[in-house]
């Protein structure tokens, strides 16, 4: 899409904000009107418009984007969609832990005992541990406070989630970023102990630093637009 419009505005009505691009509605890819419900997110996402200079280019606007996920994708199927983020707690990164070195796997307990004790205290949940790749069972009841924890957010908390949970492959690394308990930083370094410490020993290629530094930005967009909520 060429760049046609003078103006970008955000436009307060009864369900949030519309975005507009001279006196005309911004549409979704499935033809919703683009509303958002903050006034900070709509900001960031009239930022996003403002800076197109010739053509648009979706991967630079991902307010954009992870809005129109919340509406066109996630809203219709909003219960079935947080099942889905939801099931990474069945096999959550935070419970399988590296057998050695020694160094790598003490980074592992410091960091992800501290997010499953969080996660205790929040939720009232127990986990189960391993040594490997093998998978352990966790107790129902945890992932039946999980699922209910993750089902009771709205369609746009969602959407921010979903790239927080696919990128870094653990939900309870997004939750706890999204209640605060860890910086986005924080949560992104949390899921790459593993790949980190491989990289300090033998180096990294570049077809794996090009992926690292997309899913990255995925993570922290999400972190970002889940932040413009509040």
């Amino acid at each position: 899409m060429k760049r046609f419009w003078k103006a970008v505005t955000a436009e307060p009505i009864e369900d949030g904000f519309a975005i507009r691009l001279d006196d005309r509605a911004v549409k979704t890819p499935s033809r919703n009107d683009l509303i958002v419900p903050t006034q900070s997110l709509s900001n960031a996402i009239v930022a996003e418009w403002e800076s197109v200079e010739e053509s648009l280019n979706p991967a630079e606007m991902p307010m954009t984007g992870l809005a129109n996920a919340a509406i066109d994708r996630v809203a219709p199927a909003r219960e079935a969609f947080a099942y889905g983020l939801a099931a990474y707690g069945e096999d959550e990164m935070c419970c399988y832990r590296a057998d050695g070195p020694a160094e790598l796997a003490t980074k592992q307990a410091v960091t992800w005992d501290a997010l499953i004790d969080w996660a205790a205290r929040r939720y009232d949940i127990s986990f189960e541990t391993t040594v490997g790749i093998m998978h352990v069972e966790q107790p129902k009841a945890t992932l039946e406070q999980l699922r209910a924890a993750v089902v009771a957010e709205d369609a746009f908390t969602l959407a921010g989630l979903s790239p927080l949970v696919s990128a870094g492959q653990s939900l309870l690394v997004a939750l706890a970023v999204r209640h605060g308990a860890l910086t986005p930083e924080q949560g992104w370094a949390a899921t790459r102990i593993e790949e980190e410490w491989q990289i300090a020993q033998w180096g990294e290629d570049e077809e794996a630093r090009k992926s690292s530094a997309a899913r990255k930005a995925d993570f922290l967009a999400g972190a970002r637009f889940l932040d413009l909520l509040d």
